[in-house]
């Protein structure tokens, strides 16, 4: 079973393969002659040299899961530590006092459990109000509100407003990112299968469950929430109103492009595939990414003819757990629409949790072109639990044994 933070996983990423092998061992495991629509990942290619490097901003923190701004906050990052602070990164240095701290009602003994997501209402700067998403000291899911105080290093723990609390019926697979739509003003809650290995009560693809699928929720109406009327499942008795898609087994971070507002979803695999998944921003909904009948473009169960009706959204790359470094588990990152580094502008930034390597890829139709960037970082071994995006559009990496980079263009 693939487990995205967990605290056993090798840390170190190994030797970086010839691209050569790369491509022959994304195709021949990720590949599937009984699995229609399947993909053929394209081969990895080496980024320009001296293009870019990355640059410690952060260290000695404990156990950081993500870090983000605040809409229009050009001086200050957020960092969210697992056990249940928020802190703030102002002028190159972490302030000693914790914006937020819940600590007493987070449960982060499990690998997967804890503080596990931030986001700001778009509308932040006038009303002072955020969300977090965390395991509760029972072990569910919690998205609760919370809004700043008079001081605005400092939120009050006392406001919190429980927005939707969500039964994980494992300690695994709780993913955590919280996210508001760029264009709509929705929030997005995006939950895992409920864990165990395999989704064994097949939850992903249940349409009165909310565990495996992506959730988009109006949090400016209703009490304590909305429905927004263009769901796609709003008023269908047999499907919950929440939903937006299914078939997600564990989506450790997604977000939106910032320029043209399509959705990148990096959903962890299982045992063999990791995958990336894109959806326009013109989708209305009702994506299934396949989970557990798929494990990225392969049947998982049921083994063969796992899609008869070809309504599983395959992912436009993907990559196994059969390389040589190790990898073992995804971590999405975002569109770099920045202006620091040229030559990265719209490459989707992704890495994975064991290996430490980090790639970008390019859409261009439906051709995708993906690069590795690990060997020009210089770090070394990374347990990188997460990215970051400033608000100007800068990238931040986030290792979860307590450092926080940033990416920047190379002094070559």
């Amino acid at each position: 079973m693939s487990s995205h933070l967990n605290l056993n996983a090798p840390k170190f990423r190994g030797n970086i393969l010839p691209l050569v092998s790369i491509a022959v061992l994304l195709v021949s495991s990720c590949s599937s002659s009984d699995s229609p629509g399947t993909t053929t990942p394209p081969p990895v290619n080496e980024f320009p040299t001296g293009s870019l490097a990355a640059t410690a901003v952060a260290r000695g923190l404990s156990q950081p899961l993500y870090i983000c701004a605040a809409p229009g906050d050009t001086s200050r990052m957020f960092i969210v530590e697992k056990a249940g602070k928020i802190k703030i990164l102002r002028g190159g240095q972490v302030l000693p006092d914790a914006f937020l701290d819940i600590s007493d009602r987070v449960n982060s003994a499990a690998s997967e459990r804890g503080l596990l997501g931030l986001a700001f209402h778009p509308d932040y700067a006038s009303n002072g109000l955020f969300f977090v998403n965390y395991t509760n000291t029972n072990g569910s899911t919690t998205v609760s509100k919370f809004r700043v105080s008079s001081y605005p290093d400092s939120a009050v723990a006392s406001s919190e407003s429980i927005i939707l609390t969500v039964p994980q019926p494992y300690s695994n697979h709780n993913a955590g990112m919280l996210l508001f739509g760029p264009t709509d003003g929705y929030l997005y809650i995006g939950l895992g299968d409920g864990g165990s290995g395999g989704d064994p009560e097949n939850r992903a693809q249940n349409p009165l469950t909310l565990l495996g699928k992506m959730l988009r929720i109006d949090i400016d109406s209703g009490s304590p929430y909305g429905i927004p009327p263009d769901n796609p499942y709003a008023g269908n008795p047999d499907t919950l109103q929440e939903i937006w898609a299914f078939g997600l087994r564990n989506p450790w971070r997604y977000s939106f492009d910032r320029e043209t507002r399509d959705l990148w979803i990096a959903d962890v695999g299982q045992n063999q595939i990791e995958e990336i998944n894109f959806t326009p921003a013109s989708s209305s909904g009702r994506e299934n990414y396949g989970w557990r009948l798929k494990e990225g473009s392969r049947c998982f169960n049921p083994s063969e003819n796992c899609d008869p009706n070809g309504i599983l959204l395959d992912p436009i790359f993907e990559y196994s757990h059969s390389m040589p470094s190790s990898p073992c588990s995804v971590t999405g990152g975002y569109v770099y629409r920045g202006s620091e580094i040229p030559r990265l502008y719209g490459h989707y930034l992704f890495g994975d949790f064991c290996s430490g390597q980090v790639w970008s890829l390019v859409k261009t139709g439906d051709s995708v072109t993906v690069y590795e960037l690990t060997d020009q970082l210089g770090i070394g071994s990374m347990a990188l639990a997460s990215f970051g995006e400033s608000s100007a559009g800068e990238i931040y990496m986030v290792d979860l044994m307590g450092t926080i980079y940033r990416l920047v263009r190379s002094a070559g």
